[in-house]
């Protein structure tokens, strides 16, 4: 019939841009890594419909599962434009394993969705190479995932990730306490730099600045600006674990993400109680000093938008809180009292600040 195609000429899925063969064999590569990560509960292969736990072998009696999800936004844009995928993986893990252990559970498992235009094998084995690794260092298995290549729907050279992590408490541990009162410490653990949230600022000061992310970053001039501000979000699983097993004292965390300390920490007080925190305590990395006077952001901004170098705040406490303070010293975290838990009227800021960050 005239105008009808040959059979020789009918299309495939990899003249669509999809490349099934090579989706096989990015998983055939990446199952040593996967391998790397298992723990007690979690020792399957990935390549199946689903990843399994088996929750009697991890040890647990009668949990309670507590899942958390989240992205790394677009701090993902410096690791394409800069082509430094190592450490976005990392992001990806700690954003959710971090919201898991503030309710007092431990990680269990992890997976990943990785969204591009065209598969760069040798990309996503990094971003996953990441990922191994934050897993590895939260103790949690990484027992699947899903790569999706969609033509048309990124550009060639992006990509997105999404994480989803799962832990799991005893029934009756999870964070945070009923009885957190006016008098409570609060502690934090310092953040090791921006994290990954508030990029679409960041980037938007970097360009104001006119720096491009290959010179050396002013705030860090043994590396580029690209690669400092990629520094992955500091994971604390390991260190919160440990202390909330040890005893007691820990009666809520709270992780500062987007919003800052003004809008995570009342999300674990109870109310009719709020914070004061003594802004002079933090010691902010150079980044945020850098951010501030560079693209002209006020201090109240730089707290709605940033963690300024507080990535987790403990309360604990008050009887508890030398000790506490002691065992996360202890597994190597950078502690400092920032203020305490007070009491508040419906119309008072449920943070209250006091002195200045130390830029």
């Amino acid at each position: 019939m005239a105008g009808q195609e040959g059979v020789g000429d009918g299309l495939t899925y990899a003249d669509a841009g999809v490349d099934i063969d090579a989706g096989n064999a990015l998983v055939e590569r990446l199952k040593a890594l996967v391998r790397a990560t298992r723990r007690p509960g979690a020792d399957a292969e990935i390549g199946g419909f689903g990843g399994l736990f088996d929750l009697k072998a991890a040890g647990f009696v009668d949990p309670v599962l507590v899942a958390a999800n989240d992205g790394v936004g677009t701090k993902l844009k410096i690791a394409i434009e800069t082509g430094f995928h190592d450490t976005i993986g990392i992001d990806l893990v700690a954003m959710s394993v971090n919201d898991v252990v503030v309710q007092g559970a431990e990680p269990l498992f992890f997976l990943d969705y990785f969204a591009c235009g065209k598969l760069s094998a040798d990309t996503a084995y990094e971003v996953v190479k990441g990922i191994a690794t934050g897993c590895m260092e939260a103790g949690c298995a990484l027992v699947g995932g899903e790569t999706a290549e969609m033509p048309g729907m990124y550009a060639d050279g992006d990509y997105d990730l999404a994480g989803f992590a799962v832990g799991a408490a005893e029934r009756g541990r999870l964070l945070p306490r009923r009885d957190v009162k006016a008098g409570d410490v609060l502690l934090a653990l310092a953040s090791s730099g921006v994290h990954s949230n508030g990029f679409s600022l960041v980037r938007r000061i970097v360009a104001r600045s006119g720096l491009s992310l290959q010179d050396p970053a002013p705030f860090a001039p043994e590396q580029s600006l690209g690669r400092a501000l990629l520094a992955p979000t500091k994971l604390y699983v390991r260190p919160l674990i440990a202390v909330l097993k040890a005893g007691d004292g820990v009666k809520a965390l709270a992780h500062v993400t987007g919003g800052g300390l003004p809008d995570n920490l009342p999300r674990v007080l109870p109310d009719g109680l709020g914070a004061a925190i003594d802004l002079s305590a933090v010691t902010p990395p150079p980044v945020f000093g850098w951010l501030s006077s560079a693209g002209g952001v006020a201090e109240a901004e730089m707290l709605r938008t940033f963690n300024c170098g507080v990535g987790m705040v403990v309360v604990v406490a008050a009887e508890e809180a030398a000790a506490v303070e002691e065992r996360l010293r202890s597994e190597g975290e950078q502690v400092t009292r920032i203020g305490e838990v007070v009491p508040i009227s419906p119309a008072d800021e449920p943070v209250r600040f006091s002195g200045k960050l130390p830029f």
